[in-house]
């Protein structure tokens, strides 16, 4: 298995080099591709630095699109069979990669999500979050019939062939409901598997805000009725 892990990154000058460090010293990534998505604060030279790395893929977008765009470049740049999203700010650290791979590797899906609420709800988690995701997995399920427990979840494992058929328009955050929405419609699996999460507050560079709520319910409603 080639295993292709997608960093989309904006402004996480202070964090970006020890996830790509977590994520090489799992042993398990065939190559990094990190698509810096226009940051201001230095994030670029700390990547400018990872220059003749052979792990890692730097690519650039000159203005910051979101985190949707940044993960459409990556996707289209990626060569592995299966495909990782790795947030840049560690809030979800990658040691837990063989979890999430092993239902993959087993033959059980083609798609794994690592849920922060199936094992309950996360230390530190800021309510107005905890309460935003649940109601927006809560209509995931009521519109496409499922039962997932973390819609929102960074951490999305797939193998490149289910993205067949698939386009993906999603600029911003709204990239989470409208890549589950479309696999939901075509009858795609997801299996979930319980993952850590360490979450941040808007001081330390949280960057989702009430808006992209807005917008990820808009984005249910839309591709419930229409790719």
């Amino acid at each position: 298995m080639n295993l292709s892990v997608l960093v989309p990154v904006y402004n996480e000058r202070d964090t970006v080099r020890d996830v790509l460090d977590a994520i090489k010293a799992t042993g398990l990534a065939t190559e990094i591709v990190v698509v810096d998505d226009g940051s201001t604060d230095g994030t670029r030279d700390v990547l400018a630095g990872l220059d003749g790395d052979p792990l890692v893929r730097v690519l650039l977008h000159d203005q910051n699109a979101g985190k949707g765009a940044a993960l459409r470049t990556a996707m289209q740049a990626a060569t592995g069979d299966v495909l990782l999203v790795q947030d840049a700010d560690l809030e979800y650290h990658p040691r837990q990669y063989p979890q999430l791979l092993a239902p993959i590797q087993a033959g059980q899906t083609d798609v794994v999500y690592g849920s922060r609420f199936l094992a309950g709800d996360p230390e530190g988690i800021m309510r107005s979050s905890l309460l935003a995701n649940k109601f927006l997995t809560l209509m995931t399920n009521v519109l496409f019939g499922n039962r997932l427990t973390d819609m929102e979840t960074c951490y999305k494992v797939f193998r490149r062939e289910v993205l067949d058929g698939i386009s993906l328009r999603a600029n911003r955050f709204d990239f989470e409901p409208e890549f589950t929405a479309k696999l939901l419609k075509r009858g795609i699996r997801i299996v979930e598997v319980p993952v850590e999460f360490s979450p941040r507050a808007y001081a330390e560079g949280k960057k989702i805000g009430a808006w992209d709520g807005v917008q990820a319910v808009w984005a249910l409603i839309r591709y419930r009725v229409a790719d």
